[in-house]
């Protein structure tokens, strides 16, 4: 439902713990948890209180690969002594670059207690990338996992301010590298009365994003910043002490940072780190995981794999439709695991214990969220950008919207700015959760502001329950001939629903008869036309893609408005070049060949 033309309405949530609040007709339930301002604090508090409980684990085998709350604490408040004794003072940057693993949480959790600033880098960038965050970051120390060895060692020279190497994988101190476990073996530790007093609103991590033709951004956080999110996150989904998170995404990304390794610190529950994205569903049943935080394309996959299982059991197909609307039935008369029953054998194939999957980074499919749904996992979305540390909207296990981001945290404030006819504008956010800024960049950090709001860039509009929906990228929007805003994530995610198409890119194309048309770059999905293949005995040949893929995108076009419709499409050889939360990288997409082309609906 959208808005009427004032849309430009303002959802602010001040939250009321215990009793609750109206968002639009709505009321928001919240629930009462601590009040933090620094994440000293919060693991002063969590290692008191839940001490013995096991906090974050390995599945594979590192050096340090199990830690409770207790001994968590202690590794912090050995391994911050030892950095200080390295002399390290206070306020330096310390960047940390690894896979998941306990390791890194001791090192960004010894910088948030110790006061350093530290900087999170991905793995996946390539070394220019990596050494020219390194040196626009300032940092003087580095804490890094065993790939990373051979390539600090040649590049010392060319990086004159990093004096201090620290290998989470080496055993002892080698030509001028420290060992991470040595560091904090040797280490007399200090009492947590020891640690130094933190500012919450000083810079605490240096977040480096994609910009402006790829180019990276640091986005400054606080401790306030990051605490005051997750005191409203999980004041409207409860998490719980026995609750168990499998780890997928990179921890250097905010979101599984603070939501994924910080939330379930906060709470009590505990992280566990993947072997890797192939081993997901195997680590699901080894942790019997309760909870999985993870990207829209890994749940379309696992959607997509249930239902080639349903397929394959033909019987089964033919029943589950019925079992679905008798189960729906029954939940609405309150048997909410009537379902988990129901479906038991697809549950255990995720572990049999999944509580919640909560999908970020990008808006997933609707269909996805409520197919999943359907058969008994209960499957939220939220809403956030780096900028907001991260999340600024999220939906409820009783107050959802399969097709919207969510209801604003408490204490965030969101308006749509400049709304159309049909409400939707740029989404603008106030909160405490919003950057101090970008790193030595006075020019983009002006721009990120607007009278106080900060402007996300991304196109939506509030319904008449105060539902955030988000459209779509405003750099991304191609201008119909109608004059009419077309967004590709629109038409992206309704192509993606093929079988037959694995990944999908839309874009507007000069056409010199009618301006610019919407047209798509396409990466089929090789293993459903294998399986067509050996099902009609038939070799898969240019011809057999552009056959069956035209097929797919007018069925697309057929649910699609006129103007909306695609009318070139593209067979591409290769799979686009991703984030690590697996946003196609679009300004790396190159113009396709007229060779390639293919035209979708006159």
């Amino acid at each position: 439902m959208t808005l009427p033309h004032n849309a430009s309405m303002l959802l602010a949530t001040t939250a009321k713990f215990f009793g609750g609040e109206k968002s639009g007709t709505r009321e928001v339930k919240l629930f009462t948890v601590p009040k933090i301002e620094t994440l000293q604090e919060m693991l002063r508090h969590s290692s008191r209180r839940f001490g013995e409980k096991l906090a974050l684990e390995d599945l594979t085998d590192t050096p340090i690969s199990r830690v409770t709350y207790a001994s968590l604490m202690k590794n912090v408040l050995k391994f911050g002594t030892a950095l200080k004794k390295l002399g390290i003072p206070e306020r330096a940057h310390i960047a940390v670059i690894g896979e998941n693993r306990v390791q890194w949480g001791i090192t960004y959790l010894s910088a948030m207690c110790f006061n350093y600033v530290i900087v999170p880098i991905d793995k996946n960038l390539s070394t220019n990338e990596i050494l020219n965050i390194i040196h626009e970051s300032d940092t003087v120390a580095i804490v890094f996992a065993e790939s990373f060895e051979t390539t600090f060692r040649e590049r010392q020279s060319a990086l004159k301010n990093l004096r201090y190497y620290i290998g989470m994988d080496l055993s002892s101190k080698k030509d001028g590298f420290y060992s991470m476990s040595q560091m904090i073996d040797e280490s007399r530790g200090c009492t947590e009365m020891d640690m130094p007093t933190i500012d919450p609103d000083a810079p605490a991590v240096i977040i480096f994003t994609s910009g402006t033709l790829g180019r990276a951004k640091g986005v400054v956080l606080s401790q306030r910043n990051i605490a005051s999110n997750l005191v409203a996150m999980t004041s409207m989904i409860i998490i719980r002490p026995d609750d168990r998170f499998l780890s997928v995404l990179p921890m250097h990304h905010t979101y599984e940072c603070s939501c994924g390794f910080l939330c379930p610190l906060f709470t009590g529950a505990s992280a566990h780190y993947a072997r890797s994205l192939k081993t997901v569903v195997d680590d699901l049943q080894t942790v019997k995981a309760t909870m999985l935080l993870g990207v829209p394309l890994l749940f379309d996959k696992m959607f997509k794999r249930i239902y080639k299982g349903i397929r394959e059991k033909k019987l089964t197909a033919k029943i589950i439709g019925p079992l679905i609307s008798v189960a729906n039935v029954v939940e609405r008369f309150g048997w909410k695991s009537f379902k988990k029953l129901v479906f038991k054998e697809i549950h255990s194939k995720f572990g049999g214990s999944i509580r919640l999957f909560i999908a970020g980074g990008a808006a997933p499919d609707p269909l996805v969220a409520k197919g999943l749904r359907e058969f008994g996992f209960t499957f939220l979305q939220g809403y956030g950008l780096t900028e907001t540390s991260p999340i600024l909207a999220l939906n409820q296990l009783d107050n959802f919207r399969d097709d919207a981001a969510g209801i604003p945290l408490p204490g965030i404030q969101i308006k749509i700015n400049k709304p159309g006819d049909d409400g939707v504008g740029e989404v603008y956010a106030k909160g405490p959760n919003v950057m101090l800024g970008y790193y030595k960049n006075d020019a983009a950090t002006q721009n990120a502001f607007d009278d106080g709001w900060f402007c996300t860039g991304d196109l939506g509009y509030i319904d008449s329950d105060g539902f955030l929906h988000i459209s779509g990228r405003k750099k991304n929007v191609i201008i119909s001939k109608s004059g009419k805003n077309v967004f590709p994530e629109e038409i992206e995610d309704a192509l993606n629903r093929s079988p037959f198409i694995l990944e999908s890119l839309v874009f507007g194309e000069d056409d010199p008869k009618q301006d610019e048309v919407i047209a798509a770059q396409i990466v089929v999905d090789a293993e459903a036309f294998i399986e067509l293949s050996e099902s009609r005995s038939i070799p898969i040949t240019d011809e057999l893609l552009k056959k069956i893929i035209g097929e797919e995108v007018r069925k697309t076009n057929a649910e699609l408005s006129g103007y909306k419709q695609i009318k070139r499409f593209y067979i591409r050889d290769h799979e686009f070049q991703k984030t690590t939360t697996q946003k196609i990288k679009r300004f790396l997409v190159q113009a396709p060949t007229e060779t390639s082309q293919n035209e979708g609906q006159d």
